[in-house]
């Protein structure tokens, strides 16, 4: 649920090329403390409980994280020599509302890795991180200034926002070479008897030269429930036991044994002032015998975006994105979600800047309900902020306004 582009402050620590009591240098080594703070205020025309089609109010609230997650973290290099550094990055996200984790018994929720980087052979990483399929494709995803609060596909169904942290992950990137960076990742679930049972794997490749860029990318998520059924904690993308990505959209089909997604995206940039992207998306939640739904459910995403800079204070976008998924399940009108965003950024200066957003969805055909087997309308859930409180009825509108700080 955030933008993606930020900058940094660094507060390096630099180790002295030699010590008094030892003969050799030793190698510059930096770390860096970072962080965003961003806090506002939200509102909803209906909101109601994850799978309730009534009783649905309006709501006004104090909402945090929406242009760019809160977090803090710190980032380190060691350079070995070679061209070759050891590099790591912990980073913890908060509510700034109440201070408390995003994610509870998580430390370090949105990323915690390690691992080495060369400018010519590429980097190697181990840890809690992002698969290869988003971070190749996030530079054409909404979510870049529509924010994923309001901007990502309906629940982020196809996963373009960061709601998808893999854990036990060993991600290769390679440098880019004539426009082209290729990245692999899998991620170990460590289930006894199986190297497939829980994991996730993704490949991604990347073009991206002058006004041009593209990138294709798949992904899966394996349940480690290797049936299906009750999403396994040992499944690699669980948040301490949590399953990602639960929304109205999703919400019945949440007992699958695997989710595959496929996804185009690319952009152009006109001038300085002018930038267009478009993504597609193939999303599949694949049933097992253990599974409440008997056949799999397919959604297709189309989505566009266009950004324009009109000076160096001001930006503005402006999104409309269509999802639809199949007829399965006994379902003869398959649901299907129109979305239309606008967001307006205001820089106060380079680190801090004020934001406003706008957003209506509308709703139609049917879906699955919680029990995974029921047929129900489906509802509104805008982005992927409103995914445990989507709307009881076909429509909603949600406007968010804020301020971000970076250090």
């Amino acid at each position: 649920m955030e933008k993606k582009h930020y900058a940094g402050v660094k507060a390096v620590l630099v180790i002295g090329a030699s010590l008094a009591t030892a003969a050799p240098a030793f190698a510059q080594s930096s770390v860096t403390l970072y962080g965003i703070v961003d806090n506002g205020i939200g509102y909803q025309s209906s909101s109601t409980s994850l799978g309730s089609t009534t009783g649905g109010h309006s709501a006004f609230k104090m909402v945090t994280g929406v242009w760019a997650g809160s977090r803090f973290g710190l980032k380190g290099a060691e350079d070995l020599g070679g061209g070759t550094k050891a590099i790591f990055t912990l980073e913890e996200g908060f509510s700034a509302n109440n201070g408390a984790m995003s994610t509870s018994n998580l430390m370090f929720s949105r990323q915690a890795f390690v691992g080495v980087s060369n400018a010519t052979y590429g980097s190697l990483t181990a840890g809690r991180q992002y698969a290869s399929y988003y971070q190749l494709l996030s530079p054409y995803s909404p979510t870049t200034w529509l924010t994923g609060f309001y901007g990502a596909h309906p629940g982020d169904v196809d996963g373009l926002d960061t709601i998808y942290r893999a854990n036990n992950t060993l991600l290769y990137m390679s440098p880019q070479l004539y426009g082209f960076k290729f990245s692999g990742s899998y991620s170990f679930a460590g289930v006894p008897g199986s190297a497939y049972q829980g994991s996730t794997w993704s490949t991604a490749v990347q073009y991206a030269q002058g006004p041009v860029g593209i990138a294709v990318g798949f992904s899966k998520i394996n349940n480690s429930n290797v049936n299906g059924g009750t999403f396994g904690t040992d499944t690699t993308t669980s948040n301490a036991g949590g399953q990602a990505g639960i929304s109205a959209v999703t919400n019945g089909y949440q007992s699958a044994r695997a989710q595959q997604r496929f996804a185009v995206g690319a952009g152009y940039t006109f001038n300085s002032q002018f930038d267009i992207t478009a993504t597609y998306s193939n999303v599949q939640y694949l049933p097992g015998i253990g599974s409440a739904f008997r056949d799999e459910a397919i959604w297709n995403t189309g989505g566009i975006v266009l950004h324009w800079k009109p000076t160096a204070a001001w930006d503005f976008a402006t999104g409309y994105s269509y999802t639809r998924s199949t007829k399965a399940n006994g379902i003869s009108s398959a649901a299907s979600y129109q979305q239309v965003n606008l967001s307006e950024y205001y820089s106060l200066s380079k680190r801090t800047g004020l934001y406003a957003l706008q957003a209506y969805q509308r709703a139609n055909g049917q879906t699955l309900g919680s029990n995974g087997r029921s047929i129900i309308n489906a509802t509104a859930t805008i982005g992927d902020g409103f995914n445990s409180t989507p709307s009881s009825s076909r429509s909603m509108v949600g406007v968010g306004v804020g301020m971000v700080h970076r250090f």
